[in-house]
């Protein structure tokens, strides 16, 4: 068999199994789009919903109860977690991430504020870096960053919020906060309350 054959055979099989990955999990590709989440009832870790590391996890790796509910940010998947109190609702979300190691912050914390429309206000860094940013931006703006609905974390300046900018769910695209598409953010903001837990890592 001539290399060109063997590229070509080479190929076919590639096209093939992609075919047929497809066509045994069609819940592979869902979360992979905007418009998209994964919802389970009774997830099992390790169980992969996309090529980008989207994997179903398991609350009891992470937290000690889900009282409150709660919600696990994952920094490296760009996924967030959610976790009813009584384990009957679980949410699987891309996210925004923040651009660089130093804007990240890791660790537990918990939503004290639940907002609708929320302004946005350059933090005291921002402004040093952006002296030519507003200092408020009113809620329900097109240019507001932090989108229809915001969870306020007990760390000053942090937030779960959406965005109306699409290109920056699953990137480095953020200045320390958690982003989500504003259809899902009004998911959250409907099952999570404040109290709940939310651990990043």
């Amino acid at each position: 068999m001539s290399v060109d054959s063997k590229l070509r055979l080479t190929r076919r099989g590639a096209l093939v199994m992609g075919v047929a990955a497809l066509a045994a999990g069609p819940s592979l590709a869902q979360s992979a789009f905007p418009g998209n989440t994964t919802e389970m009832e009774n997830p099992n870790a390790g169980v992969r919903n996309n090529i980008s590391s989207f994997r179903m996890l398991n609350w009891q790796d992470y937290f000690a109860s889900t009282k409150n509910g709660a919600i696990l940010c994952d920094i490296t998947s760009r996924a967030l977690h959610f976790w009813s109190e009584d384990q009957s609702t679980y949410r699987l979300y891309p996210t925004s991430v923040p651009l660089s190691d130093e804007l990240t912050r890791k660790g537990s914390t918990a939503v004290t504020q639940k907002v609708v429309a929320p302004p946005w206000r350059p933090t005291p860094e921002m402004k040093k870096r952006h002296p030519e940013w507003p200092d408020m931006v009113p809620g329900g703006s097109p240019d507001n960053p932090l989108g229809t609905h915001a969870l306020y974390l007990s760390w000053q300046f942090y937030r779960i919020h959406g965005t109306h900018d699409t290109r920056k769910i699953g990137r480095r695209s953020s200045n320390g906060c958690i982003g989500l598409y504003n259809e899902h953010i009004a998911e959250l903001f409907s099952l999570a309350k404040v109290g709940t837990q939310v651990l990043l890592i």
